[in-house]
């Protein structure tokens, strides 16, 4: 995109996204209209990849900066030989701590169920084939990644024989993947999924009949527990997502997907895990769809693509509500002066801080420390990252990690 309407863009959508539980439309993705894609986040940008076309799939991978409210395509899964990795309804999650990305799963031109897995790299843009996953190959599983201990979580889906519930992590550290408790709920495909720093959560989905059923696991317990269902119609093809609060029980959403009457539905309704209670907020402003794909970055969710008898490129910004506004606004904490040309300042805590992670924007963890002293929060800008520009910092407290911040280095 051109410059001045990046500039625009960024000016429209910065006044617009001040109101709570509003939409705003931003650019579209490039290439083709599509559906059944798949997105991950790493660091300041999120990533869509693959993907359903109206003649054919794809493994194409585009990345979206929220700063220039812009898309620029990346290499491809399986780089420039990838031929015949093609699919849809594939799974991806991210590694933040490690700065990588993860495609895996799906059905290509040629196989109707992959167990392949691929790791791409946000800052060599090269992609690498892990281990396998371990379960039966499948499409249309679910998967989210816990922050408290750097796993992946993937399971349920369709293979060969029919539905599948067995769950599996995913160690990035050790490439290795471990079979956990299966989910209780009945087997199904097409669920969503979305997770807080310590629980996942996962609803919806098709077993033969459209679920409204909702559930939580417990990563310490190794448990799942049933929640308040989903009070929109069943559905298959939804959307799910969180917003970056830094806490572990943020407000999560469920939207989007077909119904039992084959609706394509544009609701949008918000789960409160302190009240275990639900709340529709504002329908998503185009037109219903299933299979789109959602992600979240500094607090703003993105949701767009997706397909209702046509194949869709569009793309929406959703500012959250107040309430997503009052954790951001509790959680955060001052950091001066900054820009900075050395020493960062941090005040306003409500806890001991413990340590921080500062990230390139491109998501690379750059340099993790502890603090010394529980007085004087400072951190030596200068020392840790050595060059100007613009960073990402994660401060760490005794409970829970604060929402990643912006700093500047001159």
């Amino acid at each position: 995109m051109k410059l001045l309407y990046s500039f625009i863009a960024i000016t429209i959508s910065t006044l617009a996204l001040n109101a709570q539980d509003s939409w705003h439309q931003i650019d579209s993705i490039n290439g083709v209209p599509r559906a059944a894609a798949t997105a991950f986040k790493v660091g300041a940008y999120a990533y869509v990849a693959t993907g359903l076309e109206e003649y054919g799939l794809s493994r194409k991978l585009y990345s979206y900066d929220n700063f220039q409210n812009n898309w620029d395509k990346e290499t491809s899964l399986g780089n420039t030989n990838g031929q015949g990795l093609d699919r849809a309804s594939a799974i991806s999650f991210s590694s933040e701590l490690f700065g990588k990305g993860y495609v895996g799963l799906g059905q290509t031109e040629t196989v109707a169920y992959m167990n392949d897995l691929w790791e791409f790299d946000v800052v060599t843009k090269v992609w690498t084939q892990k281990a396998n996953f371990i379960g039966s190959p499948r499409k249309q599983a679910v998967a989210f990644t816990l922050q408290s201990n750097n796993l992946a979580y993937v399971g349920t889906g369709q293979d060969a024989s029919g539905l599948k519930k067995d769950f599996y992590t995913y160690n990035a550290a050790t490439n290795i993947w471990t079979q956990i408790q299966d989910f209780p709920g009945l087997a199904r495909r097409a669920a969503v999924a979305y997770s807080g720093e310590y629980h996942g959560f996962i609803g919806t989905g098709d077993t033969g009949i459209l679920l409204n059923d909702f559930w939580m696991y417990d990563a310490g317990l190794d448990t799942w527990i049933q929640k308040a269902p989903f009070p929109g119609t069943p559905r298959s093809g939804a959307v799910a997502w969180t917003m970056d609060t830094g806490i572990d029980h943020p407000l999560g959403y469920i939207a989007l997907g077909e119904d039992n009457l084959n609706e394509f539905k544009k609701d949008v309704w918000e789960y409160n895990y302190n009240n275990n209670s639900w709340m529709q907020r504002t329908d998503f402003p185009s037109s219903g769809r299933k299979n789109a794909v959602a992600f979240t970055i500094d607090g703003i969710a993105y949701v767009g693509t997706g397909y209702n008898g046509t194949f869709h490129d569009d793309f929406y910004a959703y500012s959250g509500t107040a309430g997503i506004s009052e954790i951001m606004a509790e959680n955060a904490l001052n950091l001066y002066p900054n820009p900075t040309i050395s020493l960062l300042q941090i005040s306003g805590q409500k806890e001991a801080l413990i340590g921080y992670r500062i990230y390139a924007l491109a998501g690379t963890l750059i340099k993790e420390n502890k603090f010394l002293s529980v007085e004087n929060y400072t951190v030596d800008l200068a020392s840790d990252v050595k060059f100007p520009g613009i960073y990402m910092i994660q401060l760490q407290g005794t409970n829970y990690n604060y929402p990643l911040q912006k700093i500047i280095l001159e």
